[in-house]
């Protein structure tokens, strides 16, 4: 029928917890939620959204200009062929000597990627770790800093498994002492980590770790998974509070 809808699907698995904020931006995006498979510690969310037609103008000005474009091109070749080459033996020794320098000098840009990012040195990730983890503070600054390296203190709000592994685990971390009951914040995740990975420092250290637990994280920025609400970090130190 030509008035029938067509849609797209999408499928998007949750961390336990943060559910609804999944289901909230994507209703806002236009995404109807139509299956929810609820998982010991994670979920599977199915949406779809009805596709946007692409309007019959609209390809045949395409095909228009790409006609267009094949004879410019074409022109262009003919007549460029016809040239005559430049003899670069005439060139002067001057030109054909310069060489990059050998010794790169340092950039603001390499300098500010030395430098540990924290709350007290930087007020956009101050602000970031008060902000909704699904706002878009969290995509503008996973854009703007990866690779560079952040310090927080945080606690472990979720622990599960990675995949099949008994000793890889993804982590859910979020600022501040409340574990699992953290309400604010980015949605921090270390994924598919051993214990290792997390080089563990400071007094008392930990033959393994738990949901609750207390650390000074310091971590590479990676990226933002705006469909899950999930801020990937890299592990780089873990230490005990």
């Amino acid at each position: 029928m030509a008035d029938e809808i067509k849609y797209e699907y999408k499928t998007v698995k949750t961390v336990r917890g943060t559910d609804s904020l999944v289901i909230s931006k994507m209703q806002k995006d236009g995404w109807e939620l139509v299956e929810q498979s609820q998982g010991t510690l994670r979920s599977t969310l199915g949406f779809r959204r009805p596709k946007k037609p692409l309007p019959w103008f609209l390809i045949g000005t395409g095909a228009a200009i790409l006609v267009i474009l094949a004879i410019v091109i074409g022109t262009a070749a003919a007549l460029s062929g016809g040239g005559e080459k430049k003899d670069e033996s005439h060139m002067p020794a001057a030109a054909a000597s310069k060489k990059p320098s050998a010794t790169p000098t340092a950039t603001a840009a390499e300098s500010a990627a030395a430098e540990v990012i924290t709350p007290a040195n930087n007020p956009e990730f101050a602000a970031l770790l008060k902000a909704d983890s699904c706002d878009d503070a969290n995509l503008d600054f996973a854009s703007n800093h990866k690779g560079q390296t952040v310090a927080f203190n945080g606690s472990i709000v979720n622990m599960a498994h990675h995949g099949d592994y008994n000793t890889r685990y993804d982590l859910l971390l979020g600022p501040g002492d409340k574990g699992p009951n953290t309400a604010n914040g980015p949605a921090f995740k270390y994924e598919d980590v051993n214990i290792g990975d997390l080089k563990l420092t400071g007094n008392n250290i930990p033959a393994t770790v738990a949901a609750g637990d207390k650390f000074r994280f310091v971590a590479e920025v990676g990226e933002f998974n705006a469909d899950q609400c999930l801020f990937l970090l890299d592990p780089v130190s873990t230490e005990v509070r």
